[in-house]
């Protein structure tokens, strides 16, 4: 999923059968080979990576073979839940770094924790990290990240006299997004209900959606730093003309931006494309920067997408999949898998990989402070519903802040523990 923070598609049916002569998927065969078989998501790897890396691991490796299915995103979460609790378990898995933990208490992942070490877990992305572990254990290893940037318009920059590149603060921000909101320019265009640009501003404030106390969830949107968060967004997205009552996708941002009065938008950088080709007089007039934080020696907090590699509790072959792991997390093919997808490597000290391609390295710089949703199964009921997204939209059009965010405290943490 390329630059994808969240899953869709379809799903892949699996109809590929073995002759009665061949060995069962993720067995080992008569010569002492053994099968490691693999789910990686649609997006994840190109056809060409995928052939360079099994080559390269199979001739590491001549005592293992590597069978790869691409799975597709939509409706994965319930093919791994059934994977999980059958006796016919692949033996490694890419999940959403968000959806490890509903996986973990299940009980249907092998705990990792004893491999860190080896497997690089000394500067793993903390957005990665954090999410793929669950009640104390690792059970998620970081695979990949992607997260959001300023996608802008360089030209529209240069006729305001606005340098992009001095842009490091939320100040600096606010000032030149309010000298690029004019002549019939936005700013920025910023829709009232893009509630994880909201949930990066209330990280840097110190603040957060949810909070854990006792085993009990409780909303945070109405504590004092989560406020200012959401006084941030409100005094961001008055320089633009984002509708109050919608999100990103409703209108398609890309698409507005594409119309060329728009200076800025908040995406993940694979927007750009979208852009270009929505409008191809576009074409080299898009740059990014990371999201600025309150201060210029710290980005904008930033919700981490991504991917985990997991492997189930009934995996045939466990040792040969934390190998086959090893590989395709460890320095060599991190390095490469973030050119040839540009993708944010999974260690904060391989960002350097990606240098060379301008919304990657974005990316890598506000990955550093990357942060993921409360890491409870139980944060999926609240997305359901997701009334942060109504309190966005009250709070945009006049209603109390203060009142309005008690409001959705509330109804997170009855989404919360509804189950409990």
């Amino acid at each position: 999923m390329k630059y994808r923070l969240l899953a869709g598609g379809s799903v892949l049916v699996l109809t590929a059968a073995l002759s009665a002569c061949s060995p069962p998927s993720g067995s080992a065969s008569g010569d002492g080979r053994t099968t490691v078989d693999v789910w990686l998501m649609r997006d994840s790897v190109s056809d060409a990576f995928q052939k360079e890396f099994t080559a390269d691991f199979e001739k590491r490796h001549p005592k293992i073979d590597v069978k790869i299915q691409i799975q597709e995103w939509d409706g994965i979460g319930q093919k791994i839940t059934a994977a999980l609790a059958s006796n016919d378990a692949p033996d490694v898995i890419e999940a959403g770094n968000t959806q490890v933990a509903q996986f973990a208490r299940s009980g249907g992942l092998l705990d990792l924790s004893d491999r860190k070490a080896e497997l690089n877990g000394e500067d793993w992305l903390s957005g990665l990290a954090e999410p793929g572990a669950y009640d104390g254990k690792q059970y998620g290893i970081p695979y990949y990240a992607a997260n959001r940037v300023v996608v802008h318009r360089t030209d529209l920059f240069e006729k305001a006299g606005v340098d992009a590149e001095r842009i490091k603060t939320r100040e600096q921000w606010i000032e030149a997004t309010a000298k690029l909101n004019s002549g019939g320019t936005q700013g920025i265009y910023l829709p009232g209900q893009m509630w994880y640009a909201l949930a990066g501003f209330i990280w840097d404030e110190g603040g957060d959606l949810a909070t854990e106390s006792g085993g009990t969830w409780s909303g945070a949107l109405d504590t004092p730093e989560a406020l200012r968060g959401m006084a941030f967004y409100q005094e961001l997205q008055a320089l633009g003309k984002g509708p109050k009552d919608s999100d990103e996708d409703d209108p398609p941002q890309a698409e507005v931006m594409a119309q060329g009065r728009v200076a800025q938008v908040i995406s993940t950088p694979g927007g750009a494309n979208v852009i270009v080709e929505k409008n191809p007089e576009l074409k080299g007039k898009l740059a990014f920067f990371p999201i600025p934080g309150k201060t210029a020696d710290t980005p904008g907090a930033v919700f981490t997408g991504g991917s985990d590699l997991v492997v189930p509790a009934a995996a045939p072959h466990p040792e040969e999949a934390v190998t086959f792991i090893k590989e395709l997390t460890g320095d060599v093919w991190q390095k490469k898998l973030a050119v040839a997808m540009s993708y944010v490597p999974n260690r904060t000290s391989l960002a350097p990989a990606v240098a060379g391609d301008p919304g990657a390295a974005a990316m890598a710089v506000g990955a550093a402070n990357g942060r993921a949703t409360p890491n409870t199964p139980a944060w999926a009921a609240v997305e359901a519903e997701n009334p942060i997204k109504d309190y966005m939209t009250a709070v945009l059009t006049g209603g109390d802040p203060a009142k309005e965010a008690a409001k959705a405290s509330q109804e997170i943490t009855r989404a919360m523990n509804a189950g409990s």
